[in-house]
């Protein structure tokens, strides 16, 4: 891949009915400037890149199983004279179509570590794909094309 390449996946963020994306909510309100800059870095140049091929790589992912992986930083990072801070990220993710990955959730498991902690964050994402999974079902119902009461295309005007 060439430096002017866009990357081989292309990353989504999950939005309920609503219209909120509360993932990326939690990236611009919750995470500090450095753990922002480190995930969205990570996320560029590893997610983008290998998509859900980072669960081969044990330090980057896990398989959690009914299409959804989980995408992992575990880091140390030093940002410029700062003190270290080490980052325990954790975004759940979907692969779909056409080398897309779909964004669900997101935590720091720095702040709380526990087993049934990380239980709660992963049902979290489990039921957004779930709603996801449902909007993307509707969407292929609806009839495309003209059909008994679409509209009709916009006439053209002659000149």
């Amino acid at each position: 891949m060439s430096p002017g390449d866009p990357p081989p996946f292309e990353i989504e963020f999950y939005a309920d009915e609503s219209g909120d994306v509360p993932c990326l909510r939690w990236i611009r309100e919750d995470l500090s400037s450095t753990k922002r800059r480190a995930l969205g870095m990570a996320m560029n140049e590893v997610l983008q890149h290998h998509g859900v091929q980072v669960v081969g790589e044990r330090s980057w992912g896990r398989q959690l199983g009914e299409g959804l992986f989980e995408f992992r930083v575990d880091r140390t990072v030093k940002p410029d004279d700062k003190i270290a801070e080490k980052l325990v990220l954790r975004v759940f993710c979907h692969a779909h179509g056409d080398r897309k990955i779909l964004v669900l959730h997101g935590y720091d498991k720095g702040k709380s570590s526990s087993p049934r902690r990380q239980q709660r964050e992963i049902e979290v994402a489990r039921s957004r794909l779930a709603s996801w999974r449902a909007i993307e079902a509707e969407k292929r119902k609806k009839p495309r094309g003209r059909g008994v009461g679409a509209a009709k295309p916009a006439a053209r005007r002659k000149r």
